[in-house]
């Protein structure tokens, strides 16, 4: 194995490694490797999550969504800089709207920063917006954002067809993850004793 220079801190990894290339500079057979970003490691691995969407509604039908997004957006959302809380989706004149959602401004950018909750524009196919229309016509349903990620450097949004739960059904939610907790308590024990 090679030394890397004075100049120059990269060490030598060998021919084959990925995402390698060789250095300039006289330095034959070494190789500089760039970084794989965090991003492109933990691919489809959600930004954020709105965690109260399962307790506050009956989930059904989802959907991915592109979403149109600005330059500062995108570097926020890398960032893990987003709040899907009280946001919700809205059809308009044949196009889907993602309203609510909030996405903090970037700390860095010098001018020509976002307003944190503007509405933003879906992408969807047309099939797809005509079957949401057609869903949230009806009473009681609505367009709830489940999760926002990175798909193939693209961002996402996850769509659900919701409806919202009584409050004896909220209960009900409890009672059955407080029960979910109880029986994986009492596996454990089981398995350290036995």
């Amino acid at each position: 194995m090679q030394r890397a220079s004075a100049r120059s801190p990269v060490a030598a990894l060998g021919p084959a490694a990925p995402g390698a290339r060789p250095a300039g500079g006289g330095l034959s057979g070494l190789l500089v490797v760039y970084a794989v970003a965090a991003r492109d490691r933990q691919n489809d691995s959600p930004i954020c999550r709105n965690k109260k969407a399962s307790f506050e509604y009956e989930l059904g039908e989802r959907f991915e969504a592109g979403i149109v997004l600005a330059g500062t957006e995108v570097k926020s959302l890398r960032m893990g800089k987003a709040n899907l809380l009280d946001a919700y989706a809205k059809t308009q004149r044949g196009e889907v709207w993602l309203i609510g959602a909030h996405i903090s401004p970037y700390t860095q950018a010098f001018f020509g920063n976002h307003d944190p909750l503007r509405k933003r524009k879906l992408l969807l196919h047309s099939k797809e917006i005509k079957r949401l229309e057609g869903k949230t016509s009806v009473k009681g349903q609505s367009i709830i954002p489940l999760k926002l990620y990175f798909k193939n450097g693209k961002a996402k949004v996850e769509l659900a067809l919701a409806k919202g739960k009584k409050h004896y059904d909220k209960r009900h939610s409890i009672r059955e993850a407080d029960t979910r907790r109880e029986m994986s308590r009492a596996a454990a024990e089981y398995n350290r004793r036995g």
